[in-house]
């Protein structure tokens, strides 16, 4: 990797900003050049990594910079001072948002470990890029992590499962978060990943004739239609396909084992393909979900549907727009690519309007000190296997597992759930310390006499519920 290969990058999106990141490339070579790497490689190697796969996201002028820059305060001379008077305040601020707190400030490893953990994960409030680039950084270091000690690639690879993973899910970026998970596990299961990497070209070679007829019939069928699209044919990442078969899926079970991504252009309806995929092949009727009407927490968007392919394969499709698969794929950065210098506003605001997990992190930073109680918290509460419950309108909540009427109340509003009466999941009346299973559909009814009651506090599964029943029994 040279400046050259990452320069090449950027001039094909955003060539104005050219001259500013090669200027913060000979900065960081400076301050770096007496260090080498693990590997034995000069240290500058990882930030032009850094910077290479922020390109990937179309990444602003200010983010590649500090993508290059991201090490140069922690480890060598330079000050933010330094950086902010070189190449401005939007800069700085990014390096200081991915620069971890010594350890000096702390006790113990552990305590750094998770005041960092906590300031990046609430690094979201401020600017969601800093998020970014730190997964950038840590994507390159788990792509190099066969030069650390095998304890170290251990840890490395629990904390980036337990916390990166999720982050990348919860914005969207999709495509490194499958990348992480299969680095993860071929360090936590070493002997698995290899037995499955072997079985994923077994099984591509199966689906071999049945990935060409498919590709020739839709072709065919889209065109005679005069439907502009593209298409990409994949196979389940391995680490979810891993998860898949630990819960006891035989691969015959696994309906959404190879699928058949179909992008279409903006302008183009996806329900009109649907219906033409379904006239071609036989669907499985309870295979398939509308997540363009109902989307993801992480705003994913598409058509789901299973069909019974050619050659007696089953085969899922994917049926989505060009602008749907780049957030799906990418996430929140896509907005770098559509709206430019807007960008980093727009990304912010979209974070915070519709992106569930966002406002229960800011209610869990309010209410719990202790940084490893917090992140404890974070991962029960969030980056768990959580439930997917419904409003009446048909919205989608999100929830831990476990969580009951009573969180799922306090979830939609705090009044809602201080005068909570009554619960029908399904249609049937429930208790209101009833727990909730994924896809129930509930419908809360209030009294205007009704408060919570102390026994609450032994049912509420999230610290948000328990913070607001504690305030209520105050009054």
């Amino acid at each position: 990797m040279t400046i050259e290969d990452v320069i090449k990058e950027i001039e094909k999106y955003n060539p104005d900003e050219v001259e500013k990141v090669r200027h913060a490339y000979e900065i960081a070579a400076l301050a770096h050049q007496h260090q080498k790497r693990e590997s034995g490689e000069p240290y500058i190697i990882h930030p032009l990594n850094v910077c290479y796969n922020l390109t990937t996201f179309k990444a602003d002028g200010a983010s590649l910079c500090a993508g290059l820059l991201h090490d140069v305060v922690e480890d060598t001379d330079y000050t933010l001072k330094d950086i902010e008077k070189l190449f401005g305040k939007d800069v700085a601020f990014l390096v200081d948002g991915v620069t971890k707190i010594s350890n000096l400030h702390y006790n113990s490893k552990d305590e750094a470990t998770n005041a960092n953990i906590r300031r990046l994960i609430n690094s979201l409030n401020d600017d969601v890029r800093i998020i970014i680039i730190k997964l950038c950084d840590r994507l390159h270091n788990m792509r190099t992590l066969e030069y650390k000690a095998p304890e170290k690639q251990i840890r490395s690879a629990e904390e980036t499962l337990n916390i990166f993973v999720p982050l990348a899910y919860f914005i969207g970026a999709f495509k490194l978060k499958c990348e992480l998970e299969d680095i993860c596990l071929s360090y936590l299961d070493n002997e698995a990943y290899n037995t499955l990497t072997e079985k994923e070209e077994d099984i591509l070679k199966d689906y071999d004739k049945c990935r060409t007829i498919a590709s020739k019939e839709v072709e065919e069928l889209l065109k005679a239609n005069n439907i502009q699209f593209t298409y990409r044919i994949k196979i389940l990442n391995v680490y979810h396909l891993y998860r898949k078969l630990n819960k006891g899926y035989k691969l015959n079970d696994i309906h959404d084992l190879v699928n058949f991504k179909l992008i279409l252009a903006d302008d183009e309806d996806p329900y009109r393909v649907l219906g033409l995929i379904h006239k071609l092949y036989t669907p499985m009727n309870n295979k398939f979900k509308d997540y363009i009407a109902c989307p993801k927490t992480n705003m994913y968007r598409s058509l789901h549907t299973t069909v019974f392919g050619p050659d007696n394969h089953l085969l899922q499709f994917q049926i989505k727009t060009k602008t749907m698969d780049d957030i799906n794929t990418i996430g929140l950065a896509a907005y770098w690519k559509y709206f430019k210098a807007e960008g980093k506003t727009k990304m912010q605001h979209e974070l915070k309007l519709n992106y569930q997990f966002f406002n229960t992190l800011r209610d869990l930073n309010d209410v719990i000190d202790n940084d490893s109680d917090y992140i404890d918290r974070v991962k029960q509460e969030i980056f768990s296997n959580n439930i997917y419950v419904y409003t009446l309108r048909g919205d989608i909540i999100e929830l831990p597992n476990g969580s009951t009427v009573i969180d799922f109340a306090y979830k939609i509003h705090t009044d809602i759930g201080n005068h909570l009466y009554k619960a029908y999941i399904n249609g049937k009346e429930v208790k209101l310390t009833h727990k909730l299973n994924n896809k129930d559909r509930i419908m809360l009814i209030q009294r205007e006499k009704s408060t919570p009651h102390k026994s609450w506090l032994d049912h509420a599964v999230t610290s948000s519920a328990r913070r607001k029943i504690k305030d209520a029994l105050k009054k």
